[in-house]
């Protein structure tokens, strides 16, 4: 009995942080939406107060927390992040510690309403996945661009939100932007999915580990040395810092 009270307590914070969530796009979408036709930068730093407000309700609806390590090894330059993708607690929260940055995401996002003309606004990358080595052609292109702009870019190297504990299945994309661009990786290491699953409704209460890892210098090493260096450093935080079973999920 106690454990069907538990999970609808669950379902009751979750369900507030949905409400607090919808609420706060509506509201936020209208200033980051009307500053963006004259200033991006002013548009962008709303965007971030946007993540901000949610992750507070986070915060404070689910219980949910966090801490951070490596934070030092964020560089002041633009940079290629190559993150764990779990869950969508990651989209909310890398981009309140970098100065400028954009995420590498499937062009159909931008046509959902409000959200979908955000984004499209904050100049994120937007690929049709089906286009093979177009796609790819593309990331090079716009990342190209958008360092020009001294803004980094987000890629989540497995492409999709992946369950705890699975096998990983890193992409070559971000290697190959890496090695044609010869910027430098910051890899990301995080264990969201543990308290925010992907395709879940409920968000269980504890403490994110988020880590920042040592820059990888990628100039004259090819996309697969690129790929298999951030994977590996990556996937042995996770090893550190993953617990399978800590939720009855």
């Amino acid at each position: 009995m106690k454990t069907e009270h538990n999970r609808l307590l669950l379902v009751l914070r979750s369900t507030l942080f949905w409400l607090w969530s919808i609420a706060n796009t509506l509201l936020m979408a209208i200033p980051v939406l009307g500053t963006r036709i004259f200033s991006f930068e002013l548009s962008a730093r709303l965007s971030v107060v946007w993540l901000k407000i949610n992750l507070f309700g986070l915060r404070h609806f689910c219980g949910i927390t966090w801490r951070v390590e490596g934070a030092e090894n964020i560089p002041d330059y633009p940079c290629l992040v190559m993150a764990k993708h779990q869950s969508t607690w990651e989209t909310y929260f890398i981009p309140t510690m970098l100065t400028r940055i954009v995420y590498v995401a499937k062009k159909s996002l931008a046509y959902i309403p409000i959200f979908g003309w955000a984004i499209a606004a904050l100049k994120f990358i937007l690929i049709d996945r089906s286009s093979g080595r177009s796609a790819i052609s593309q990331m090079i292109e716009q990342s190209e661009q958008r360092f020009a702009e001294g803004i980094s870019v987000i890629i989540f190297p497995e492409g999709t939100r992946v369950p705890v504990g699975a096998e990983p299945q890193y992409r070559i994309g971000g290697g190959m932007i890496a090695e044609k661009l010869g910027c430098d990786v910051l890899p990301v290491a995080l264990n969201a999915g543990e308290f925010w699953p992907r395709h879940a409704y409920i968000k269980w209460p504890g403490e994110i580990t988020v880590i920042f890892g040592p820059i990888i210098k990628t100039e004259g090493k090819v996309a697969d040395q690129i790929m298999a260096e951030t994977q590996d450093w990556i996937e042995s935080r996770m090893a550190e810092i993953t617990v399978t079973d800590r939720f009855p999920y």
